[in-house]
């Protein structure tokens, strides 16, 4: 991994803003003040402003890593754009992010919700170990926040609206090179159990739904999420470490998704990660969706704590439900 890049929207909205806006749209619904913050932990997050498409929030997470690790755009011999949020049905978004990166390559869209990064990672990885690429380019542009219902028929309506109040925008890329040194990644793993698929979704815009602004909202059953990962245990995480010989103390940093500080608690109770080691970007930037591991991991690097030769554990969570692991040195 030759390097890893975010971009953030200078606008930040805060929790207290969040539920102005749930108030002015609103008027009858009562809920105490502060209840955002105080059930997710959420103090504010990045709000990409109006003109402004996925698109452009990777293409610049993309300029910044390419311009980092010194590569040309020409260099680049695939672009893969792996995000839960997306331009357009059709075409793929990727060939919106080459058109402003200035890549001449083929392109492709990854999609897997909140895991859509990671899952990104491992195509790219699969295709340079095949000799089909050697300069990977993955990115990711979330815009979730124009998913968010703020206007609700009633408190059922409120309560499965309630998580789309965390989210944030955000870009991220990172390029993926061919190497023969000791870098890289050397573990990944994935699962899923799709008969959960109904706890988050955003039903609209597919054959399901293909017109409608009232399926266009973000739509999620809290509880029923948790309980769904919780179902499916920490086997994952155990098996990761197990197949590599290595434990938690071995990882410089490792990344986490997160979406509301209760649950990233709850997380590291029953699965032992050291809380010092997680990257936490959740009070201020919200959940960010598939940019969470990558933004956190330019985060801690832009900072000193993730360096070249450190070992980084990424540590995937999204509806569906899918989990991955993905172990590596930088």
């Amino acid at each position: 991994m030759a390097g890893v890049a975010s971009y953030l929207p200078a606008t930040r909205r805060t929790s207290v803003e969040v539920e102005e806006m749930i108030s002015a749209s609103n008027p009858d619904l009562a809920f105490p003040q502060g209840i955002v913050e105080m059930m997710t932990g959420v103090r504010s997050r990045r709000v990409a402003d109006e003109g402004v498409n996925a698109s452009d929030l990777a293409a610049a997470a993309a300029r910044t890593v390419l311009d980092q690790s010194g590569t040309l755009a020409n260099d680049v011999d695939l672009l893969i754009f792996s995000s839960a949020s997306q331009d357009m049905v059709e075409p793929a978004t990727a060939n919106m992010v080459q058109e402003l990166v200035g890549t001449t390559c083929p392109v492709f869209d990854v999609k897997n919700a909140c895991n859509s990064f990671l899952s990104g990672l491992q195509v790219a990885e699969a295709l340079i170990k095949a000799g089909n690429a050697s300069r990977v380019l993955v990115t990711s542009g979330e815009i979730p926040s124009r998913c968010i219902k703020w206007s609700v028929r009633d408190r059922d309506d409120f309560k499965f609206s309630f998580p789309g109040y965390t989210l944030g925008d955000a870009g991220a890329a990172a390029l993926l090179v061919a190497t023969d040194d000791e870098s890289g990644i050397f573990h990944r793993s994935f699962q899923t159990v799709s008969r959960h698929w109904q706890a988050c979704t955003i039903p609209g815009g597919g054959s399901v739904h293909p017109r409608g602004d009232e399926f266009s909202y973000f739509r999620s059953d809290g509880t029923a999420l948790r309980d769904a990962f919780a179902e499916n245990g920490t086997g994952i995480l155990e098996r990761a470490l197990a197949e590599t010989g290595t434990c938690f103390a071995d990882y410089s940093r490792i990344l986490v998704h997160q979406v509301a500080m209760p649950y990233l608690r709850a997380f590291l109770d029953v699965t032992g990660v050291p809380r010092d080691k997680v990257e936490v970007t959740l009070p201020e930037l919200g959940n960010i969706a598939s940019t969470t591991l990558p933004v956190a991991f330019a985060q801690s690097a832009s900072r000193g704590g993730i360096q070249p030769g450190d070992n980084v554990m990424w540590i995937g969570l999204a509806s569906g439900i899918s989990l991955g692991v993905m172990c590596m040195t930088y």
